[in-house]
């Protein structure tokens, strides 16, 4: 290798391989490698096969900036999420990013863990040095009163909260109606009442659940027992459940979500009583899991995907400069399993 080759370097540096590099490597036009790289244009299978191979060969990357400038798009949505440790923010943020991938778009994922506001500040900061094109935010409340004030001026974003303050575009899943139709099952398979574990206070989808257990009770002209507080987790489940498992009139149980039913199934069976005869239990978000639960849990089910594909196509239309529907609730249905049973 001489010292034209576009593989020299000075020692210790490795020089950057440009476009009319590979072109001259591959015997193509710059322009042709241009449309290569940009997935621009028709180029012949053989023609782009022989400019990847150069490509590597040469180990050619493109310029994302220049490209971004270029094209007027970074062809990245950034997500912020607020907890990764529930089962439904995994699905959804796996969601987002099979849809942004199907648009050509990869997602950049910012967890937002922090609880302190001057840690909440510094999260958010620093959005204004990420190079996304718009942002989907799925945080809770707190977070969520900092949003409309330190998002990066001129980046569009859509909430995954129809009670975020400021929000244009909203994407949910039907909260209080899928709670209803939880609550109105079993109140139709002839129990007294239904018992809630509830998520944390500071959840807006937890409390629209609440609501829809609290309306569906009411319009029953049944009382509202107090509800118990969990924290998603499959450990709150069950301390939350131990209270509820040792009173005999509580026949009838709905869970925020699946992972504290599965914890609602360990405290019954501790105490000697059986999930769907002596109490019947229904879930929230119809995991993958809650069909493999013993028994298999009865629970609300919504369409991660229909909400990933829902976020991106209402992201990527605002970063375009064109108007979503400024509202997209999610449907949900009830799966009746084994878990529940008449009174």
């Amino acid at each position: 290798m001489n010292a034209d080759s576009p593989r020299a370097s000075a020692p210790g540096r490795r020089a950057r391989v440009s476009m009319a590099d590979v072109a001259a490597h591959a015997g193509v036009s710059a322009q042709t490698v241009s449309r290569v790289a940009n997935g621009t244009g028709t180029v012949v299978p053989a023609t782009r096969d022989r400019v990847i191979h150069s490509m590597n060969e040469l180990g050619y990357r493109p310029n994302s900036a220049a490209r971004a400038l270029k094209l007027g798009s970074f062809r990245t949505i950034g997500v912020l999420s607020q907890t990764l440790s529930t089962m439904g923010d995994v699905r959804t943020i796996e969601a987002i990013s099979l849809s942004a991938a199907d648009e050509g778009y990869a997602t950049t994922l910012i967890p937002v863990h922090a609880t302190g506001l001057a840690d909440v500040d510094r999260v958010f900061s620093r959005l204004q040095e990420l190079a996304v094109d718009a942002l989907i935010l799925n945080l809770e409340a707190p977070q969520l009163a900092h949003a409309a004030e330190m998002l990066p001026p001129g980046v569009p974003a859509v909430y995954m909260d129809p009670d975020a303050p400021g929000a244009e575009v909203i994407v949910d899943t039907d909260q209080v109606g899928g709670a209803r139709l939880a609550t109105q099952h079993l109140l139709d398979l002839g129990h007294d009442t239904v018992w809630h574990i509830a998520g944390p206070a500071s959840s807006r989808p937890a409390a629209r659940r609440v609501a829809g257990w609290r309306e569906t009770l009411a319009a029953a002209g049944r009382d509202a027992p107090e509800p118990l507080r969990g924290d998603w987790s499959v450990e709150s489940g069950y301390l939350a459940g131990r209270t509820f498992a040792g009173r005999p009139d509580v026949t009838a149980v709905f869970c925020a979500n699946d992972q504290m039913a599965l914890g609602m199934y360990r405290a019954l069976a501790e105490a000697g009583r059986t999930v769907g005869g002596d109490v019947s239990v229904v879930g929230f978000d119809d995991t993958t899991d809650a069909r493999g639960y013993g028994p298999p849990l009865t629970s609300v089910h919504h369409d991660f995907g229909d909400v990933g594909r829902r976020c991106v196509s209402a992201a990527l239309a605002l970063a375009r400069g064109a108007t979503p529907d400024p509202l997209s609730i999610v449907g949900t249905e009830l799966v009746v399993r084994e878990s529940t049973a008449a009174r």
